[in-house]
């Protein structure tokens, strides 16, 4: 391995272990007598390649520590800004702010990062003295404002600690924010970690373990703890709720975690947070007055019998604030065991709130969003595989959060994992449903709301088909088809509807949809397959009459009448798809093959086409986006089935 791919391996293990990384944060570099390799800002080191790397002139670099630069601090900034600038090589890759300190050490590998046990020897109230203890060889910096103020203040004492000891420090603790530890290979990283370690594990109490139940009312408040955040032109926010031990410690001890205690908190979690009872006007006064305060959301609620939750622009967002929100409780229970916490004072909170380079860490960290339903949370039930899958593929890359609800848990297990590798910003998740199962559903709404802290939009798809005429046809199937293509629709908008008319009257400007994705069998009789086509008759009978009486609450509800999705397993499967079906029951005169079959059916599309996920989705997002229709049954059949 070169120096380069050990520099991205080293960065990978640390970078992948929570233990050590947070968010992605820290930073790394390789050095020789010309060059300098950064991590570049934005680069995660979990996944960072050698292309993820700025790559600085040292020539150009050394100056830097004896310049003399203005007094004022922004005007500073920025001098430094362009020195760093001007020494970069890789212009499109914008260094970290700790390039100058990974310079000044004077050896070929540095390893910066803010690991949860350093962390809480660095903001507990005995750092200075047990670092000493501890660590006697290494150099311990009080806190001082990160950037170039910092830089100076680690030259100095490097050289004094130099003039000292004839040699430089492997090992640099910063108070209230983290770890550099040099060498000249990775072996020699990894030892001196491992050291640490080890050293602070000792000390170190046991975590509270295990998770909590989150009471099933849950459904009923932070659903409208979410509209409340999200209105007034914020943007639909999205909410992750984590309720476990380390969150009813804080809860237990509000003020141990009342005050961040290092830059990344700072900018991933804001400096304040809300403590919260699980009641709706209290929590409304306090966002509202939290907002006019602050001018922003908060990122962090405390919930009495919930837990944390954490507040995102977007679910990728929310899960970054969780687990950030959810170290620094973890530092505030190890620090007790050194006397308690030390928060950052005032004046550091509001450096690192307002510097520049934080507001640029922030703007990454957001990233861009795109998408016609950017932010939503969408149930697509019968999603693990077939049309539902389709759908849910489609809306995900539209930018909403997925829920995929089918019984079915190894495909929708690993439909939500395919969904994922596609999402931007967005998140999918599966929860193992029985949409014929009130007991079920109600356990879908719990599961969508900890997730996503709301339901948008719920997609009714989940669907079933037995073919057969009178003869054939016998009370059981009947049974079963109607009861997950009729009953279930009726299960699914009464547990959906409760959810959203929360929602709804908590924004004025919101509006909530119901999908049902019905069939063109829904639209006109369907030989030998009157059970099918029954139940969908009668579900487009419970859009109109849903849409009704949802209608004053801004519930939309909408049917979908699809064609046939020729290529779907619903039809194409060999062995029990449609056209096996309907070649064994005869529904198709002189068909003596299935592509027989196939031939008779798609010769009755004008447009010569059977219906994809694609076009029911575009459907879909029509029926979401308008507001000034409900109760429609919306044909998608290439001209088949055309309405009057």
């Amino acid at each position: 391995m070169n120096t380069l791919e050990q520099l991205v391996s080293i960065s990978r293990k640390y970078g992948a272990d929570a233990r050590y990384v947070i968010a992605g944060g820290g930073n790394t570099s390789y050095k020789n007598e010309k060059n300098l390799w950064v991590k570049a800002s934005g680069c995660a080191l979990a996944t960072i390649g050698e292309d993820g790397f700025a790559i600085l002139d040292r020539e150009k670099l050394a100056p830097m520590g004896e310049k003399v630069y203005s007094s004022d601090s922004k005007e500073r900034e920025a001098q430094v800004k362009e020195d760093l600038y001007a020494a970069c090589i890789t212009k499109d890759r914008r260094p970290s702010v700790e390039t100058s300190l990974h310079d000044c050490m004077d050896f070929a590998f540095v390893v910066h990062l803010h690991p949860t046990l350093v962390n809480a020897l660095m903001c507990s109230a005995q750092a200075a003295e047990k670092c000493a203890e501890l660590f006697p060889d290494a150099l311990y910096i009080e806190y001082t404002d990160p950037g170039y103020t910092l830089f100076r203040k680690v030259y100095d004492r490097i050289k004094a600690y130099e003039a000292a000891y004839g040699k430089q420090p492997q090992l640099i603790f910063l108070q209230n924010h983290g770890i550099f530890v040099a060498a000249d290979s990775c072996e020699e990283i990894d030892a001196i970690y491992a050291s640490v370690m080890a050293k602070l594990e000792a000390c170190a109490p046991a975590l509270p373990e295990g998770d909590a139940p989150v009471d099933a009312s849950v459904t009923d408040f932070i659903p409208v703890v979410r509209q409340i955040l999200s209105r007034e032109g914020r943007g639909l926010k999205t909410l992750k709720i984590t309720s476990n031990a380390l969150a009813d410690w804080a809860l237990a001890h509000p003020k141990a975690v009342g005050v961040p205690f290092s830059p990344d908190i700072i900018v991933y979690c804001k400096s304040d947070y809300l403590v919260l009872d699980a009641d709706v006007a209290q929590a409304q006064e306090k966002i509202e007055a939290y907002v006019k305060s602050h001018g922003y959301t908060p990122k962090v609620l405390l919930v009495k019998g919930i837990g944390l939750v954490a507040v995102g622009d977007h679910a990728k967002n929310a899960e970054i604030i969780s687990e950030v929100f959810l170290d620094a409780i973890k530092i505030a229970f190890y620090a007790q065991a050194f006397c308690g916490e030390h928060a950052m004072e005032p004046a550091w909170i509001r450096f690192i709130d307002t510097w520049e380079v934080e507001n640029y860490r922030r703007k990454v960290a957001a990233g861009a969003s795109a998408g016609r339903v950017e932010g939503k949370t969408i149930i697509v039930t019968g999603a693990a595989q077939g049309f539902g899958e389709g759908i849910a593929r489609c809306l995900m890359e539209q930018g909403a959060n997925i829920v995929v609800a089918d019984l079915n848990d190894v495909a929708g297990t690993q439909t939500a994992a395919n969904l994922n590798s596609i999402g931007k910003n967005n998140r999918a998740i599966f929860v193992k449903t029985n949409v014929a199962d009130m007991d079920s559903l109600q356990n879908l709404m719990k599961e969508t709301v900890c997730a996503f802290g709301a339901l948008d939009v719920f997609v009714s798809n989940a669907g079933v088909l037995r073919a057969g005429g009178l003869d054939a046809m016998t009370p059981e199937n009947f049974e079963f088809v109607t009861k997950i293509n009729y009953n279930a629709y009726f299960f699914c908008a009464k547990v959906a509807s409760h959810i959203m008319k929360l929602e709804t009257a908590a924004d004025p400007d919101y509006f909530a949809d119901i999908v049902q994705v019905n069939s063109k069998s829904g639209l006109r009789g369907s030989k030998a397959n009157f059970a099918y086509a029954g139940g969908k008759f009668g579900g487009i009978g419970l859009t109109q009459s849903f849409a009704l009486e949802l209608a004053p609450f801004r519930v939309k509800v909408n049917s979908i009448c699809p064609g046939n999705f020729y290529d779907g397993p619903l039809w194409s499967n060999p062995e029990n798809g449609l056209f096996v079906q309907y070649l064994a029951a005869g529904k198709v005169p002189g068909a003596k093959t299935v592509q027989d079959v196939k031939d008779y059916y798609l010769a009755q599309v004008p447009m010569r086409k059977g219906c994809n996920p694609a076009d029911v989705t575009k459907a879909i997002l029509y029926a979401i986006e308008q507001t000034g229709e409900t109760g429609q049954a919306i044909p998608v059949t290439g001209g088949q089935v055309m309405l009057a």
